[in-house]
């Protein structure tokens, strides 16, 4: 690494961080001011707060990276160009796609780490945060969806009319079992209670139908067509009742919780397990969590990208000085976001395929950065 390699990325990456923290502060600042009175009503402590927001800090901070590293970008680049420190390293023989190579440095760093925490530390601390939240800062949550259908395994099918998250009691059920498309097999119950000491459900007034058919012998003839033997099949059902009776279910009172951004909680092998979980049962909102994991995978490939445009935008010098070209970065930024915000909205609402819909913003970026660095003068 050359000694220009290193004063650049020295400069990058410092700038970077101090306006990550410059920014976690303010945000910080605002949003507790804006929860004190919820704070306030909760009668919660200093030390309460105080773990929310290490947990909130984190958060944050990974929602603005590939923002402030823009931002960063375009303030170290047109500074450099300000002071014809530019100008000095392209007379001197080093090319322009050479000079852009610390910034791409520093990116790589920057997009390793951000893949890392968001895709794993970050989701494991924002399980407490999401509990704090629900618990202190939301209004109580009350599962109000009736007629629900859920296919817990292959072939097997469950119902309720409604369910009380309150006291974990769902009402009407019924389970089905099929096979080659045949019902073999019906559980109802008038309703369903969550014992928390047994970790199980209980049933209450349950019935179990079973249909079986097989081959069996009968003591009268049986007319059959084409066949000689006196076996037929015959189908023979079988009914159980009772008062009460205890079951384990695939299914568990959390799911019929609060899922307010729940997708922020769990990890990218827990956003793969609970999207496969959810296409098994045929549920709908897929889309949601199906966004979140692709856009955790295209964020580090988003920082290279704006990366790249914020070097070419703030290269020139200018001769409104180095704030016109801050200006224009915090322009551009804006419209990354509503581009972000848009297509994550279609994609979200099912107008979109996810897996599209989240690079479309880094498609468009990267086509007018790679006109920008062809005809727009250096």
């Amino acid at each position: 690494m050359k000694l220009l390699d290193k004063y650049i990325l020295k400069q990058f990456l410092s700038t970077f961080f101090f306006v990550v923290v410059i920014l976690l502060a303010v945000i910080s600042v605002i949003d507790m001011t804006d929860k004190m009175d919820k704070f306030a009503k909760a009668q919660l402590t200093g030390g309460q707060i105080f773990g929310y927001y290490l947990d909130f800090i984190p958060w944050i901070g990974s929602l603005v990276t590939p923002i402030t590293i823009f931002i960063a970008t375009v303030y170290v680049c047109s500074r450099m160009a300000g002071r014809t420190e530019v100008i000095a390293i392209l007379s001197a023989g080093i090319s322009f796609r050479r000079m852009m190579l610390p910034y791409f440095m520093g990116s790589l760093v920057v997009a390793i780490l951000s893949f890392a925490l968001n895709g794993w530390i970050i989701p494991n601390s924002n399980k407490a945060k999401l509990a704090f939240e629900v618990q202190y800062l939301k209004n109580k949550y009350y599962y109000d969806k009736q007629n629900i259908h859920i296919q817990v395994a292959p072939d097997v099918y469950l119902y309720m009319k409604s369910y009380n998250n309150t006291n974990n009691t769902g009402y009407q059920f019924t389970m089905e079992r099929f096979e080659d498309n045949k019902l073999i097999e019906k559980l109802t119950a008038t309703r369903i209670e969550w014992d928390t000491t047994k970790k199980k459900w209980t049933m209450r007034d349950w019935r179990i139908h079973k249909v079986q058919r097989i081959f069996e012998k009968t003591s009268a003839p049986v007319t059959t067509t084409g066949a000689d033997s006196a076996q037929a099949m015959v189908a023979k059902d079988t009914t159980m009742s009772g008062t009460a009776m205890d079951t384990a279910l695939v299914i568990h009172p959390k799911e019929f919780e609060s899922d307010y951004r729940k997708y922020d909680g769990m990890t990218l092998n827990e956003l793969s397990k609970y999207i496969n979980t959810l296409r098994a049962r045929g549920s709908t909102g897929i889309e949601v969590y199906e966004v979140e994991k692709y856009t955790r995978y295209t964020a580090p490939f988003t920082i290279f990208i704006l990366v790249f445009m914020g070097v070419i935008v703030s290269s020139r010098k200018s001769r409104g000085g180095t704030g016109l070209q801050i200006a224009l970065g915090f322009l551009l930024s804006f419209i990354f976001i509503l581009f972000f915000t848009l297509f994550r909205t279609f994609a979200e609402n099912g107008s979109m395929p996810p897996q599209i819909s989240v690079w479309i913003p880094n498609i468009i970026f990267g086509s007018i950065s790679l006109i920008m660095y062809k005809y727009v003068p250096r």
